[in-house]
């Protein structure tokens, strides 16, 4: 990737987040509005209530973005599966009609593995539009991270563009705010020297991703 291509990717990134923080935040801000000018106590507490829940939506958005985009703790570091577990387990609590189940062998897991899980785990849950179930396995084997998410469900929506971006079959030209999170994946991946794939079908989206460390 060239500098041209890396401040592209960056700023495509940068749309995502301030795509996806754009709806909390403004809910934060109506209510706040709504708050000021209401006088009756009972609709004064429904507008806390809403309040907390955009306070909350926004903090776990932003602990997710943390790990799954930025730098957090510094780079070459292992980070506990218990961190990325709680990121996605808040963001699977706020879709409707998900169950998560977890199967994790490892402790911690490098950074890049980490930022590829909760990716992986994004991308299932956006699928599960009606709802489902969202199995994430991860495990770490002879230095090489093993990770596999499998979102089920009556009907999954999944763009191929995205999954195209995974395998890295999508160049710089074609890479969209939506798919910049699935590229990214696919370059984390080459470097590590390993890779990514995904497979639809009728009522399962099964993506995988194999990334030896260093």
């Amino acid at each position: 990737m060239n500098d041209t291509d890396a401040l592209d990717l960056a700023s495509l990134l940068c749309s995502r987040l301030c795509h996806d923080m754009l709806s909390p935040v403004g809910a934060l801000n109506n209510g706040l509005e709504l708050l000021a000018d209401e006088r009756d106590p009972e609709m004064r507490q429904r507008c806390m209530e809403l309040l907390e829940q955009s306070a909350r939506t926004t903090a776990d958005k932003l602990k997710f973005f943390r790990l799954a985009f930025g730098a957090a703790g510094g780079f070459g570091e292992a980070v506990p599966v218990d961190e990325a577990k709680s990121v996605i387990e808040s963001l699977v609590a706020s879709a409707k009609r998900v169950e998560v189940h977890w199967a994790l062998s490892a402790d911690r897991l490098p950074k890049p593995a980490v930022k590829v899980l909760l990716n992986l785990a994004q991308i299932g849950l956006d699928a599960l539009v009606r709802g489902g179930t969202l199995d994430i396995g991860a495990e770490l084997r002879d230095g090489t991270s093993e990770i596999v998410v499998r979102a089920a469900g009556p009907k999954i929506a999944f763009d191929e563009s995205i999954g195209e971006a995974l395998e890295g079959n999508l160049d710089g030209s074609q890479i969209t705010s939506r798919t910049a999170a699935a590229h990214m994946l696919a370059l984390l991946a080459e470097r590590a020297g390993g890779g990514l794939q995904y497979a639809l079908h009728d009522d399962a989206l099964v993506l995988g991703a194999v990334l030896p460390e260093g």
